[in-house]
């Protein structure tokens, strides 16, 4: 398609040297990025490297799932980060990065973006999800990913519930200003969140976070690891970044789990 055109490498490189990143690596095609970033920190390399790619052949999301767009429709990106705060902090990190994500997508397309917890992005009415974020750790560093759905039309979605910037009704789609945007919006947010020893409260965060989750208040049911599943009013994001569920009986705070929003009946 004819909006489809390459991420300019130009202007990529420039982010280098910018903010925590020491360097921007763009592949043509690449298994992962997650997984690239992984090898990188695995074999001793410093924070700071930024990967990205047109087109992922085995891309990742959370619990193993698959993510694929056809090649030039969506943006593909991960960071190595080594975060100088304590290890129980780092929860916040996919949080921090769904908050930048946001961020970019309203600076560059002017749509309104909300975020599902812990970090799937939401656009529409119908609050159809158009990105991912997964981060994993890897080599003493965190792997943080971002996927993006862009330019991609109703066929060539994965699946009903999904959606793209283009089929929100965005008309600027250029990929290297969302990365750009991204990167740097991330970068910033980062380093402040460093800067007060990752609490989420100095840092506004947590206040920021959640500004734009569209869970919170809203009848869930939350699948969690293990196979139970818990049914509550999503009702806030506590200091470290889990879901705190009230059932009724009890307010429960949730680390992992797959959340679905729950239609009230009236």
């Amino acid at each position: 398609m004819t909006d489809r055109r390459p991420l300019d490498r130009t202007v990529l490189s420039q982010l280098a040297g910018t903010g925590p990143w020491t360097e921007v690596a763009v592949h043509d095609v690449i298994d992962s990025t997650n997984a690239e970033v992984a090898r990188l920190a695995r074999s001793g390399a410093a924070a700071g490297h930024v990967v990205t790619a047109e087109h992922q052949s085995e891309g990742r999301g959370r619990a193993e799932r698959g993510w694929e767009s056809p090649s030039g429709a969506g943006l593909a990106v991960s960071m190595l980060l080594r975060p100088t705060v304590p290890q129980g902090r780092w929860s916040w990190l996919p949080l921090l990065a769904g908050v930048a994500l946001a961020d970019a997508v309203g600076e560059v397309t002017g749509l309104d973006a909300a975020l599902k917890w812990p970090n799937d992005l939401l656009l529409t009415e119908a609050a159809h999800k158009a990105a991912g974020i997964l981060a994993e750790v890897a080599g003493g560093a965190v792997v943080l990913g971002v996927g993006l759905n862009v330019t991609l039309t109703r066929d060539e979605l994965p699946r009903a519930d999904t959606t793209s910037l283009r089929l929100a009704g965005a008309t600027e789609l250029d990929r290297t200003r969302l990365l750009c945007a991204l990167v740097t919006g991330f970068g910033r947010r980062y380093q402040r969140w460093l800067g007060y020893g990752g609490d989420p409260e100095l840092s506004r965060l947590r206040r920021d976070y959640r500004t734009y989750c569209h869970t919170l208040g809203r009848q869930v049911r939350v699948e969690l690891p293990h196979g139970d599943r818990i049914l509550g009013v999503a009702d806030d994001i506590d200091q470290d970044g889990r879901l705190v569920v009230d059932t009724g009986d009890e307010r429960i705070a949730v680390a992992a789990g797959d959340v679905h929003h729950v239609r009230l009946r009236h």
